[in-house]
């Protein structure tokens, strides 16, 4: 039931002009590649550039590999050698030798095992360090389009499941792949080497054991792939539900997403044991095909010793060849689902990294000897789905130092705007300028060095007040922090807090209200950015009035030292500005001073009136009752009556 409900929901069409929302088990864009494009092959290539580095070790390795599985080969010769000469002549006093030497080749094997797993786990982990600083590097240089299609959970899972995976592929598998393939070639050559009919009648059922192991490789490769997909989309669901926990008990919620976990869950265990069952019956089937092995060498070798063309030394020999030969495989089949987990986590580490950001840096980027801060949207067509675009071919050209305030509906791409300004997306038609160059043609450290957003939703990192307004640069002083403090009008109630600046944040800034955490970003963008092109995306939506106008007095001086933009719903708060620009369904439609605006009465003049008599209409019964309350809220406010 509850499987029908997600698959109803999950087919359901998302509104025209709006795209669906991720859920678990939508595709990503790393998952948008061609199954076939990343091969085992490509993945070997791929581990093997961070293993590059280290190959004169992993040579060194390599050399201790194939003494061990020498030495490995001795140990049934020495046992042929001890019962066809000594022990079947009766000279057990010449036992003494092949005693002292079985001992101290299994003394050496040891030490050798010991040195090149060492050895190799600590390669691995150096390697793997660099892979994970490589991913990590890669994924934060993605557009925002990235990021707004790949749930976090994923990302995490890449970061941490599947790099975890190919740490066991290395520390431990490929130890093991690498010595029980040099082994069991070992064997064979030996064994054909001693005695030919004994070596064919060993090797009868190897070749079903080599299919065996093809066929349930593509199975429980398949099987871990969709394993490792699922522990994605169950690392997604977790981090969507726990951060949106205060939508999920506003509305009692509880229950609908206890069963879409249970849902999650149960695709989740279904599929590990779906993966259990199928190793399970692999590695039966390899323990009966051993058996059946050894069976057959008995048989065979004790007709051959009886007929003459064996000696009882080689058949006891031949029957630990034996194995020796079916104890790789075996060990193989122990490793092989770590082995096909750890590819097929490999193969989406693979994809992550083969995806490119559309926001590419240029060749041969332009300098800015000197900072024009004049603006340009010339023809600009933008959309976030090819057939809906959302900006229909802007003009707009904003003088250095100009206060530009824009308004509209939602919808009408105010916000799309901004986003192009700091190239978080590329225009589809027309540019975008600053001192007449396409920003396309500025490096991003450059561009967002020139353009300094303060977003309607600021984020605050785990920390201090400090470090979220020196973003953990120790070069900013304290003295800084406070001047732009006190012009976003934060420093008082940042003062207020134990501890002032050393104030420590819970995740997001969850003990700060949404204001507050408005305020230190707008403080953070005056520190870093002194003199950028200042974008203001509602940064004042959340704050109460009276705050508000002292930081539009705190502003007025550092506004009229550059070039800003003012996107607000609010229209009280942009009547200040040198020009207004009103926007509907992504097309400038009125442009002009407030006064001029108010006299054109067109939308302007509309939604302002209407915000206008909003407000009186609020503040009217509020007046009433405060009239009426009068000791009331004197008591509230602890002013005298």
């Amino acid at each position: 039931m509850n499987s029908q409900r997600l698959a109803r929901r999950d087919t359901a069409a998302p509104p025209a002009g709006r795209a669906a929302p991720a859920r678990p088990g939508d595709d990503s864009p790393e998952e948008d590649l061609h199954d076939g494009s990343i091969t085992d092959r490509y993945l070997v290539r791929m581990l093997g550039r961070f293993l590059l580095p280290y190959r004169w070790q992993l040579a060194c390795i390599l050399a201790l590999l194939l003494a061990v599985s020498g030495l490995n080969l001795l140990l049934p010769y020495l046992v042929m050698e001890a019962v066809d000469g000594p022990i079947s002549q009766g000279r057990l006093d010449d036992l003494a030798p092949f005693g002292a030497a079985y001992i101290l080749t299994i003394a050496f094997i040891f030490l050798l095992r010991f040195a090149y797993t060492f050895w190799l786990q600590t390669i691995g982990q150096n390697a793997l360090l660099n892979l994970r600083q490589t991913l990590y590097e890669h994924i934060i240089r993605q557009d925002m389009a990235y990021f707004n299609k790949t749930p976090v959970g994923k990302i995490t899972a890449r970061m941490s499941n599947d790099i975890e995976a190919l740490t066991e592929l290395l520390s431990t598998s490929i130890v093991m792949v690498a010595s029980n393939m040099l082994t069991l070639m070992g064997i064979i050559v030996v064994m054909f080497l001693l005695n030919w009919r004994l070596a064919l009648i060993s090797l009868v059922t190897l070749p079903v054991t080599i299919g065996l192991s093809l066929y349930f490789r593509r199975i429980i490769r398949g099987i871990s792939m969709r394993f490792h997909k699922l522990i994605g989309d169950y690392q997604a669901f977790l981090n969507e539900q726990f951060g949106g926990m205060l939508i999920v008990q506003l509305f009692a919620r509880q229950q609908r997403t206890l069963d879409e976990f249970e849902a999650v869950n149960s695709r989740y265990y279904g599929v590990h044991t779906e993966l259990r069952d199928v190793y399970t019956l692999y590695a039966s089937l390899l323990q009966f095909t051993t058996t059946i092995g050894l069976g057959i060498v008995l048989y065979g070798g004790g007709s051959g010793v009886l007929a003459g063309w064996a000696s009882l030394g080689a058949l006891i020999a031949f029957i630990d060849y034996t194995r020796r030969t079916f104890e790789p495989v075996m060990q193989l089949s122990e490793q092989f689902a770590q082995i096909q987990t750890a590819f097929s986590a490999g193969e989406r580490v693979a994809r992550m990294l083969s995806v490119s950001s559309s926001i590419k840096e240029p060749a041969q980027p332009v300098a800015l000897t000197h900072f024009d801060r004049t603006l340009a949207f010339e023809k600009v067509v933008f959309g976030y789905e090819a057939d809906y675009p959302v900006l229909r071919g802007i003009d707009l050209r904003i003088r250095a130092d100009e206060r530009v305030a824009i308004v509209g509906a939602t919808g009408a791409g105010k916000t799309s705007l901004v986003k192009l300004l700091a190239r978080y997306y590329d225009v589809q038609g027309g540019r975008v300028c600053i001192g007449g160059v396409d920003i396309r043609d500025l490096s991003l450290a450059d561009l967002r060095r020139y353009v300094t957003v303060v977003p309607q939703n600021p984020y605050c990192f785990n920390g201090t007040i400090a470090d979220n307004l020196r973003l953990f640069d120790p070069s900013v002083t304290y003295e800084q922090m406070v001047a732009a403090a006190e012009t976003a009008c934060a420093h008082p109630f940042i003062m207020a807090l134990p501890g002032g600046y050393d104030y420590a944040l819970l995740p997001g800034g969850g003990n700060l209200s949404h204001g507050q955490r408005q305020l230190l970003a707008l403080a953070r963008a005056l520190i870093h950015s002194p003199h950028s092109i200042l974008v203001l995306d509602e940064a004042t939506s959340n704050i109460d009035t009276e705050t508000e106008a002292l930081i539009q007095a705190g502003l007025k001086q550092v506004l009229a030292q550059r070039t800003s933009l003012i996107i607000a719903h609010r229209l009280s708060t942009i009547r200040d500005a040198d020009r207004i620009i009103v926007m509907r369904l992504g097309e400038i439609i009125e442009e002009g001073t407030h006064d001029s605006l108010l006299a054109l009465d067109g939308t302007y003049a509309a939604l302002y009136h209407r915000q206008f008599e909003e407000i009186t209409l609020t503040a009217a019964p509020a007046t009433a009752t405060a009239t009426a309350t009068a000791p009331d809220a004197a008591l509230a406010t602890g002013q005298p009556g």
